[in-house]
């Protein structure tokens, strides 16, 4: 093994996985929204965020040998609390985009030189769990095409299996609001890689001591079992009527919409699971005119696939907040505002509402600025 890609790998059980690997000497590529949450040897970190649904960075890293999925979450909590856009995002994260990375390297897969992989899915995948029913659906989609791939791969007399990796709760994560901990998921960590390496098809933590015993008794009474989850989630207290969408704004005029722009908003989405875009109905708090009407900006700014809803701007960014228009997680805004007396007031507001405001640094290219001055010279 000389490479290997971890979509998802920053936390949880895919940062153990990145550090095991990092021991044996293994270079690593780490695909997540956020930066690892610790300093690996030989690992680089390509920020991705998997709901822009562009998978187009696989092109760098077609020279990995092995492929380690771990990204996905989901929330213990009725089903008519949970929103349309969790339904789009976890089934997008879950499913769809495991199964896109998988195609992308397919070929790889099913030739004779060795690859491995492995998939992160749920126990929650292979029985029925109530409260949870969105994130089993999508866990359930994903254990049985890599069921139906595994017979695919056998039937075309290629040694290499996708291993189905079917845990139930782990300690030591972020996927239940708790902390990374390595010492609580180091050695699942070692044990995933252990049946990876042997090819195996699933892979089933805990099976002897727990889950062979809650497969027995799904499978001889489903409905029972169904029961049984529901009550036993109820008593636990782990419901979660929180939705998990993490909310980013950003504004802007958007006059003769150009590369530059592009860039910001794909750039914001990055960090976001829903981004929300305010347009400036002008440009007067800049003493500039605009060329594009307000109303056609607005139709531009929507059309973008990696914006999910377009506003009218207010002049100060923090009152679409404090006014509940948008009550969002992150505010994005270029660095040459860091600083100033106003962004500065921003970060005493939102220091505990748990509002991040996260600064792009401009980059060089084509700016707004030049475009205009260009056409106002033509004018003269």
């Amino acid at each position: 093994m000389k490479k290997t890609l971890i979509i998802g790998g920053s936390n949880g059980i895919g940062l153990a996985m990145a550090l095991q690997l990092s021991k044996m000497g293994a270079n690593i590529v780490v695909a997540d929204k956020e930066e690892p949450a610790l300093s690996i040897n030989n690992v680089v970190f390509e920020r991705v965020n998997l709901l822009n649904d562009d998978f187009g960075f696989l092109d760098k890293y077609n020279d990995i040998d092995c492929l380690i999925y771990t990204a996905g979450y989901g929330r213990v909590a009725p089903f008519e609390t949970i929103t349309d856009v969790e339904i789009g995002n976890q089934m997008q994260v879950n499913t769809i985009s495991a199964l896109k990375v998988i195609r992308h390297y397919y070929q790889r897969i099913k030739s004779q030189d060795k690859f491995y992989t492995a998939v992160m899915c749920s126990i929650a995948g292979l029985v029925s769990s109530p409260l949870f029913a969105l994130y089993s659906a999508t866990k359930a989609a994903l254990c049985k095409a890599i069921e139906a791939m595994n017979i695919e791969l056998e039937m075309t007399g290629s040694s290499n299996r996708i291993l189905n990796v079917s845990p139930g709760s782990i300690k030591g994560t972020k996927f239940s609001g708790g902390d990374n901990d390595l010492e609580l998921t180091k050695s699942l960590g070692q044990e995933i890689l252990e049946h990876m390496f042997a090819k195996e098809v699933l892979f089933i933590p805990e099976y002897e001591t727990v889950f062979k015993n809650v497969l027995i008794r799904y499978n001889n009474d489903s409905h029972k079992f169904g029961v049984d989850s529901y009550n036993y989630k109820i008593k636990q207290g782990r419901l979660n009527l929180k939705p998990q969408v993490k909310i980013g704004y950003l504004s802007g005029t958007f006059d003769l919409f150009h590369v530059g722009h592009l860039n910001l908003i794909q750039r914001a989405k990055q960090h976001c699971d829903y981004l929300v875009v305010g347009v400036h109905p002008d440009a007067s708090h800049k003493g500039k005119q605009t060329f594009i009407p307000f109303e056609e900006r607005m139709r531009i700014v929507k059309s973008l696939k990696c914006v999910d809803h377009v506003i009218r701007s207010l002049p100060e960014d923090y009152d679409v907040y404090r006014k509940e228009i948008v009550k969002y997680d992150f505010l994005f805004v270029g660095s040459d505002y860091k600083g100033t007396e106003r962004f500065n007031r921003y970060e005493e507001y939102f220091a505990d509402k748990g509002v991040k405001i996260i600064y792009f640094p401009y980059t060089k290219g084509t700016s707004s600025t030049q475009i205009r001055e260009l056409i106002v010279s033509h004018q003269k």
